[in-house]
């Protein structure tokens, strides 16, 4: 997701085991919770529509509550009083009911699908949102996958809890009214008889809604883990088909696929038992009404009609009320999908702009680490009291053991992560009360893996400075060493990279990555081990551009080969979170120190690659004649 590297001092491992949900489980989020924030922050916003779907829902309910009285005048009216004028009558009244009722249900139907999509882009919105201003170490500890199965899944059960919960249940519950109101108004002791089973139905829908919930919390962290892993898989393919591990990771994501589906169907197989119930239920009080309701026509103490639109009302109401009964299954849904969506949407990031921060004011781009250290979120020490000077106008070069705290010294200039103690300035001023638009403004960032968009050259050069004219940009590709091969490309500066720029060679990702740090023109230099994963040829264009890049900028580096920092104006080793060497590369060599066992390995090492690079380097000079 970004191009930043887990801490130093942590493997992979270590990471990818924190890297656990961002979320409590559903069982700690209470459904009223759940239905208290959505209409607050989701229905009220768009309590016009909302007005609208409620009102034409009360006008289906309205209507249907009419037809049983129409069966009762067809009964009692037509076919006993032979009343060919009221025949007429109710002919045309159930053709305006019945127009009527669709009109009503088709404004409902249409504006709740409104409002549902309207809450799905409002919660996409503010989830991108949030993750993009979230800190860089909340960001690292969550699997892109975890973030792209609430986009895509979690947002559309809290769509369905908002308007099948509460705009469905309200027009199936004012149905169930106004056919109750019909059948208490016909005669209430069938209407006692014929509801006394809805409590029962009740019971038995809370106790599939908590199995619903639970399968459901399952099922959504198993499709979590499925974009999780195609992700990975797809990401790391050329390692994948390098290794011959086709069948392991097909073997590994069909596993999750297979637990995906176990509990998916857990949670169908919870909310499917409620028809059963439901139509049983249905069915004994049906049969109550007819047996009593016979006797009743029978005795003559009911007529025909009454009978027979009692039964209709039942029979209507019997459909709204499982549907009312069934919303505590899909509310469970719901809860589950919102105790993974919430925790996203209330994030807060830590690091933030003092509420009096003013704009950075850069005059030299001097940097200054006064006694820092720091400790991440795990309790995982990696700075111990460093202090270290960058100069204006200088170069100073970070090197030492992998895991010894170079990129988190780094990264701490950007502001990515704060230090625990101390403080680290520029020019003088506390970089934590300064703006962090006007801070990450001051400085570039170029990094060993640089990534690049899924879009034109043009546009990544460009990405810091999206005003930036043509003439610039090629200007910046051209001190880049990046502007030949760029036009000898089919579409040149117009040519789209491909996802993660793989499309292009490493070496060419890496110019263009060092032309948009040029265009962006910043005082600050950040430079991440931006050669180490080069081959010989590329890394010689590569260094071309850095110098120019460097020139006249105030320049923090990191880099494993010391041949290409040897210049530096001054070189600080960091081993164990600690500086324990600091000088120029002559003066470290002389004291015999870490420095110097490092720089005899490394370049009794690289004899043979600095003897390729002298010959490669003249070779271009010979083409470049």
């Amino acid at each position: 997701m970004s191009e930043t590297t887990a801490p130093e001092g942590q493997t992979g491992e270590d990471l990818a085991q924190r890297r656990t949900p961002a979320g409590d489980p559903a069982d700690q989020l209470r459904t009223a919770d759940v239905l208290r924030r959505t209409t607050r922050e989701y229905l009220l916003p768009n309590w016009r529509l909302v007005a609208l779907a409620l009102g034409a829902s009360a006008i289906v309910a309205a209507t249907t509550g009419v037809l049983p009285y129409l069966i009762k005048q067809v009964f009692d009216a037509v076919l006993d009083q032979k009343d060919l004028r009221m025949l007429v009558l109710i002919a045309v009244g159930t053709i305006a009911v019945s127009a009527f009722k669709g009109l009503a249900s088709y404004t409902a139907n249409v504006t709740k699908n409104e409002i549902g999509q309207r809450i799905i882009s409002s919660i996409q919105t503010r989830m991108f949102t949030r993750i993009m201003r979230a800190d860089l170490a909340w960001i690292s500890g969550t699997h892109t996958g975890r973030f792209i199965s609430s986009f895509m899944t979690d947002a559309t059960r809290v769509r369905d809890t908002v308007t099948m919960s509460v705009i469905d249940f309200t027009q199936n519950l004012l149905t169930v009214i106004a056919l109750m109101s019909s059948m208490f108004f016909m005669n209430w002791k069938l209407a006692l008889l014929g509801t006394s089973v809805i409590p029962f139905g009740i019971l038995y829908m809370r106790k599939l809604g908590r199995k619903t919930r639970k399968a459901t919390r399952k099922g959504l962290a198993g499709t979590s883990d499925l974009s999780a892993n195609i992700a990975e898989a797809l990401g790391g393919i050329r390692v994948v088909k390098a290794y011959g591990q086709e069948e392991r990771e097909i073997a590994r994501v069909t596993q999750t696929i297979r637990n995906v589906l176990h509990h998916m169907m857990a949670g169908f197989r919870a909310k499917a038992k409620a028809s059963p119930l439901t139509e049983s239920l249905s069915g004994v009080g049906i049969a109550g009404v007819i047996y009593f309701g016979g006797l009743a026509v029978i005795d003559a103490h009911l007529t025909k009609g009454e009978l027979m639109a009692f039964i209709s009302a039942m029979m209507l109401a019997y459909q709204p009320l499982k549907a009312v009964a069934n919303t505590q299954t899909v509310m469970q849904e719901g809860v589950a999908a919102a105790a993974r969506v919430f925790p996203i949407l209330d994030i807060e990031p830590s690091i933030i702009a003092n509420p009096d921060a003013k704009p950075l004011h850069v005059v030299d781009g001097a940097i200054r680490f006064e006694d820092v250290s720091f400790v991440y979120g795990d309790g995982t020490p990696a700075l111990k009291n460093i202090s270290i000077e960058v100069p204006k106008g200088h170069t100073v070069a970070l090197v030492g053991p992998s895991g010894g705290g170079k990129s988190t010294t780094l990264n701490l200039v950007p502001r990515f992560y704060d230090p625990t103690n101390g403080r680290v300035t520029i020019d003088g001023q506390d970089i934590r009360d300064v703006t962090i638009d006007s801070l990450r403004q001051a400085s570039s960032l170029v990094t060993q893996e640089p990534f690049l968009f899924d879009d034109t050259i043009r546009a990544n050069i460009a990405y810091g400075r999206p005003d930036a004219t043509d003439a610039e940009i090629e200007e910046a590709a051209r001190n880049a060493a990046a502007h030949d091969f760029i036009v000898a490309l089919p579409r040149g500066y117009d040519t789209r990279v491909g996802e993660a720029g793989f499309r292009l060679s490493g070496g060419q990702r890496q110019r263009i990555a060092i032309a948009r740090a040029m265009l962006k023109n910043a005082p600050i230099l950040l430079l991440d081990e931006a050669t180490s994963a080069l081959d010989t040829a590329s890394e010689l264009q590569v260094q071309s551009a850095l110098r120019a890049l460097m020139k006249g900028r105030t320049t923090l580096v990191i880099a494993h080969r010391l041949s290409t920092i040897k210049h530096a104006d001054a070189i600080y080793v960091i081993d164990g979170g600690r500086v324990v060497e600091q000088g120029t590369h002559a003066s470290l060599v002389a004291q015999g120190g870490l420095y110097a066992e490092l720089s005899r390995s490394q370049f009794e090492q690289d004899e043979p690659d600095e003897e390729a690079a002298d010959e490669s380097a003249a070779q271009i000079a010979i083409a470049g004649e």
